[in-house]
């Protein structure tokens, strides 16, 4: 009966708790509009967000309930702002989240959302605090979990260690006597030595104790006593007694906390929680039989290691936290800005030393500080000397600013010397002094004009035009420099197109060179790594950009000849080259490149065979072929010629070919390295073929646009009407050849002249005919030389319902296409052979006539009877 009544008492406590539990978890989300949001940590906002989950409801969901229920604006955005802060860009794992009708799709987000947590638990040691909280300084201490404050068990026992009850004492006695004893203080303060008796040690140190016990033993153990002892003794403490230590005031746990009785006031803070947040870090008193033995400042401990207030407690000692009385803030370019509770007599230096001093950027001549009065607010302003005098005031803000991120004795100099940067300003420092700073002029600065650029107090820009070859030369008065002026000093190369010469024909290496002065033909065909042996060495032609000629003359042509070996010659050093310049090697008029076509399928040699002449035919190759085997099949031979499709290249394209072109002749190989104009050169180079390619890729995604557009067009037309053939630019086509005409009469308007990559394609004697379109079983047929059309389709099941019959044809297998021809109502179908297709297309689709259509042929019909009627009469 017992044992059922205390079954029912455990199962309705748990209905109970359980009740208790879901009110209180239903008043939390309820009472939404009464959270303050700073006082609230992680953890605390983790839970609300996994409470308005389990309820149905997403982040944008609980901020409208909040706003709903009266919840300030203010405090809605700094809930919407921790939110954020605590995704830490996962945002997406609560997107669209399910408000209860996808089951599965909330358990998969629960788990999202509980690794997120998890590893911001793991991230911050101090998740659980708000963010009030972690301003306080001090606080933290008490609440890392990697910090223990347990006490250290394995230590000799001080000798101011105080004997209590329970605690273990060894005795060990040894030289001419030897004995041990092993005692334990008793609740009455005292240890019992065998035939010796009681000895009272309860609230004596170690070492009052070890005289007691000395004095006791000396009196069988006569050898400890004497100005000569021949017996010594020690005293050590083994298993230590518990304490209890009772921790009142401001705490996070306060309570009775039972403690080893090594431990101090830190041990305790630790276990209780430490101050809560408006407890005190500066006055932790200690009391020990109603008195205070002690004073902690954890501040001290915190900022200069000090623990001399942190005592060793005793049992009943009471450790009480009180409120803090001055608690200041700090913000700004400090090394901890926060939370400070300051004392009565510290100043401003002392506030900046708990922060850890100013930080680099941190204005260090004024502080300034935002105070209550009895009325209002105020603002003061705490220079650097009142530091020390300043007055704290408990509610104090202090708020240290920045540096002006300016300089005041700045100039700068960029373009063409040789140390471009950034210098100090002097007294009187002129623009020259400033180059001469700067390593001087580069060889290719533009000396006659630079530009000085001068900030006005107003902030508006001045520009002063300098001619620095006059100022160098002292025919010009130099310019005295003020801070934050720059001075710019162009390249001459930055003035003028890049200067090149371009050469194409009959060389080893076409495309863009570098210019150089005096080159000649001869030079630049040494540079392209000489002649072809295509190429002619006369009537090599130079064509040269014309400037300011209006007459229509487009560019100049010379003609110059030179030495096949490249010998220099007279002639060649009388034309120089000019930037610009393209030079044309032609090709020898008796040098011809080798052609090649190739014959596949059944012949005797297949395989590829160089032209001999340029109107060689189909049926001279052939016979060089060897001639058709007995397997070949003439009347399904073809020829497969390439055709040119030419995209013309951008403006951009074509630059940037000549620069990278440019750029691959100017890098010198053998591991060696470009000379200084070159390495200049390269960089002006690359700078360029970077602007080249943005433009070049925006001109792609348009012609990519402009092609996708094109090919959705013909895609339509295909679907329309399958009588349209698919648009496509390919590289190859067939050529429907007759080859037994080719072979029976050479030379004639059948036999094609080939041109270069022909391919002639023999085929085996083919024995099937496809059937393909719209028939009712597209299928391939076995060839019967007594079968027709018809027949072949009805082989195929026969037309289906959209077959246009009129419109059939037939592909032959050297590529021929025959239609069907029409007189009258009758259909000529073409003949079949082996190897045909027959094609069938689909009628065109035919939209139905309207109601407004068949008004309108009935109306026309109306009124034409009305006249044929009154034209009768």
């Amino acid at each position: 009966m017992i044992s059922k009544f205390i079954h029912y008492f455990r199962f309705s406590s748990i209905i109970i708790l359980l009740f208790i539990v879901s009110i209180g978890y239903s008043q939390s989300i309820q009472d939404i509009q009464n959270l303050k949001v700073d006082e609230l940590s992680d953890a605390q906002i983790e839970q609300l967000i996994k409470r308005a989950e389990s309820s149905g409801m997403n982040e944008m969901q609980l901020e409208a309930m909040a706003r709903e229920r009266g919840m300030p604006a203010s405090e809605v955005a700094k809930l919407r702002q921790r939110i954020e802060s605590l995704k830490s860009g996962n945002s997406e794992v609560t997107a669209g989240k399910s408000t209860g009708r996808n089951n599965q799709r909330e358990v998969v987000d629960a788990e999202m959302q509980q690794n997120v947590f998890d590893s911001l638990r793991q991230s911050d040691p101090y998740y659980d605090l708000s963010p009030q909280q972690k301003k306080i300084f001090g606080y933290t201490l008490f609440h890392n979990q990697e910090l223990n404050f347990n006490p250290n068990l394995n230590i000799p026992t001080p000798e101011n260690y105080i004997l209590g009850t329970g605690d273990q004492v060894l005795v060990d006695v040894y030289g001419a006597s030897q004995a041990a004893f092993d005692m334990t203080v008793s609740p009455e303060g005292k240890i019992l030595i065998p035939n010796i008796g009681p000895i009272n040690i309860g609230g004596a140190s170690v070492e009052s104790a070890r005289l007691r016990v000395k004095n006791a033993l000396g009196q069988i153990y006569s050898g400890l006593k004497g100005p000569n002892p021949n017996t010594f003794l020690q005293l050590r403490v083994g298993n230590i007694r518990s304490i209890q230590v009772t921790m009142a005031g401001e705490l996070n746990k306060p309570g009775t906390y039972t403690l080893p009785s090594f431990a101090n006031v830190f041990n305790a803070l630790y276990l209780a929680g430490g101050p809560n947040e408006i407890g005190s870090f500066r006055n932790i008193q200690v009391y020990r039989d109603s008195k205070s033995v002690g004073q902690v400042d954890v501040y001290d401990f915190l900022v200069n290691g000090n623990q001399k207030g942190n005592i060793v407690l005793q049992d009943n000692d009471v450790v009480i936290v009180p409120p803090i009385q001055t608690r200041v803030e700090l913000e700004g370019p400090v090394r901890r800005p926060g939370l400070f509770e300051v004392k009565g007599d510290e100043n401003i230096h002392d506030l900046l030393t708990f922060a850890g001093g100013f930080k680099s950027e941190a204005y260090k001549e004024l502080v300034t500080v935002k105070r209550t009065t009895d009325q209002n607010l105020r603002v003061d302003n705490i220079f650097n000397k009142d530091f020390d005098s300043f007055s704290i005031k408990d509610g104090d803000l202090f708020v240290v600013g920045s540096i002006l991120e300016r300089y005041d004795n700045r100039v700068q100099v960029s373009g063409a010397v040789f140390r471009p940067g950034e210098f100090a300003i002097s007294d009187e420092m002129t623009v020259q002094s400033l180059i001469e700073l700067a390593g001087g002029l580069r060889g290719d600065a533009f000396s006659e004009r630079a530009t000085l650029y001068r900030t006005n107090p107003d902030f508006t820009m001045e520009v002063l035009t300098l001619d620095l070859g006059a100022i160098i030369s002292g025919n010009a008065v130099d310019v005295p420099l003020m801070r934050e002026d720059i001075l710019s000093i162009p390249s001459k190369y930055d003035l003028k197109e890049e200067y090149y010469v371009q050469i194409s024909g009959e060389v080893n290496r076409t495309g863009v060179f570098q210019y150089a002065k005096n080159m000649t033909v001869g030079d630049l065909i040494t540079k392209a790594s000489g002649f072809k042996e295509s190429a002619s060495s006369a009537n090599i032609e130079i064509a040269r950009r014309v400037k300011g000629e209006v007459g229509g003359e487009i560019a100049k042509i010379f003609t110059v000849s030179i030495d096949e070996d490249l010998k220099i010659t007279e002639a060649e050093r009388e034309i120089i080259l000019e930037p610009f310049d393209h030079v044309f090697v032609r090709k020898s008029p008796g040098f011809q490149e080798e052609k090649i076509v190739y014959v596949e399928g059944e012949v005797f040699y297949p395989g590829g065979f160089t032209l001999e002449k340029r109107d060689e035919r189909i049926s001279d190759v052939l016979k060089r072929a060897g001639g058709l085997n007995n397997y070949a099949y003439p009347k399904g031979a073809t020829l497969i010629r390439r055709t040119e499709f030419f995209k013309t290249k951008t403006e951009e394209n074509i630059k940037l070919e000549q620069l990278e072109s440019l750029h691959r002749n100017i890098i010198r190989e053998d591991e060696i390295e470009n000379a200084e104009a070159e390495g200049k050169l390269l960089e002006r180079i690359d700078d360029r073929m970077a602007l080249l390619l943005h433009e070049e890729r925006k001109t792609n995604e348009e012609l990519k646009q402009s092609d996708s557009i094109s090919e959705d067009k013909y895609q339509f037309l295909g679907e329309e009407d399958s009588t349209v053939m698919e648009v496509a630019t390919r590289d190859k086509e067939l050529i429907g050849i007759d080859l037994m005409k080719i072979l029976s009469q050479p030379g004639s308007k059948y036999d094609l002249i080939l041109q270069e990559g022909d391919v002639i394609s023999i085929p085996k004697e083919l024995q099937t005919v496809r059937m393909r379109g719209e028939v009712l079983y597209p299928t391939t047929a076995r060839y019967d030389m007594s079968r027709g059309f018809r027949n072949y389709i009805s082989r195929a099941g026969g037309f289906t319902e959209q077959a246009r019959k009129s419109r059939a044809y037939v592909v032959y297998a050297n590529g021929d296409v025959h239609r069907t021809n029409k007189f009258l109502f009758f259909n000529f179908f073409p003949k079949i052979e082996p190897g045909a297709e027959i094609i069938v297309p689909q009628k065109p689709k035919r939209e139905p006539m309207s109601v407004q259509a068949w008004i309108g042929i009935a109306s026309s019909l109306a009124t034409l009877g009305i006249l044929i009627d009154r034209i009768s009469n």
